[in-house]
């Protein structure tokens, strides 16, 4: 910066940080990392910082919210490196990422309203003695023929862990309980709407730690609620940064 600052113009460390409930020290990791602009220096040594300064922290406090601590932070390093057209860039990587995710959340609120309310474990009709269900499961060919897949497609679900069957301890054959026929069931309708497996797993492993589908719905709202707070927080962000780069010049 290397200009001369009247006094009324200079800030302390303890300035910037008291009105964002901050440490000095943090305000002076937050130059280190590039988020505030260099500060001067007073001739013993001390940080000088100024109203750009301050605009900067509240850019990069409004950021976090909508991006995250590691993109807006390096938004704020490519702006003070006077490297905007990259801070842009950053910020539409996010609104992307975000709306891939409120696209996966359709399809998924999609996928449950597709899974028809049947009884998962009802015995199959004509199964062969040597397929008939054990008590409390399936085996892999009457779930096969339920979804009317191939019992090697199950196996590639099993691999890509969308299902997580036991063993029957007398014959070695998978057995699918009836989570383990709930997740194959929503995995055949997200895979029928085009999501790869490595996009189904971790939709799996919500339905999974929620506890099942109904509780699910729970999450799906609270999801919901995340998404829509991130726009607003973008929102909020993009007309802080936008201050900033006005003040900037």
């Amino acid at each position: 910066m290397g200009r001369n600052l009247q006094s009324k113009d200079r800030l302390r460390p303890v300035d910037l940080a008291r009105g964002h409930g901050l440490s000095t020290q943090a305000i002076r990791n937050y130059e280190e990392a590039g988020i505030l602009p260099a500060a001067d220096r007073t001739p013993h040594g001390y940080r000088v910082y100024t109203s750009l300064h301050a605009g900067a922290l509240r850019t990069f406090l409004a950021l976090v919210p909508g991006h995250g601590h590691r993109t807006a932070t390096s938004i704020m390093r490519a702006v003070n490196q006077g490297a905007d057209e990259g801070a842009f860039h950053l910020i539409d990587e996010s609104h992307a990422q975000l709306l891939d995710d409120r696209r996966t959340l359709q399809a998924v609120e999609r996928a449950l309203r597709d899974l028809e309310p049947v009884s998962a474990l009802e015995p199959a009709a004509g199964s062969e003695p040597a397929t008939v269900s054990p008590p409390g499961g399936l085996f892999i060919g009457p779930l096969a023929d339920r979804l009317t897949v191939r019992p090697a497609t199950l196996r590639k679900w099993e691999r890509a862990g969308l299902v997580r069957p036991s063993r029957d301890p007398r014959t070695g054959y998978r057995v699918y309980d009836e989570a383990d026929v709930r997740d194959a069931r929503l995995a055949h309708q997200l895979r029928r709407g085009g999501y790869l497996l490595e996009q189904i797993a971790p939709l799996i492993a919500q339905v999974r730690s929620a506890g099942g589908l109904e509780p699910l719905e729970a999450a799906l709202r609270d999801w919901h609620a995340r998404l829509s707070a991130r726009g607003r927080a973008m929102l909020t962000g993009a007309a802080e940064l936008e201050s900033f780069l006005r003040e900037r010049g």
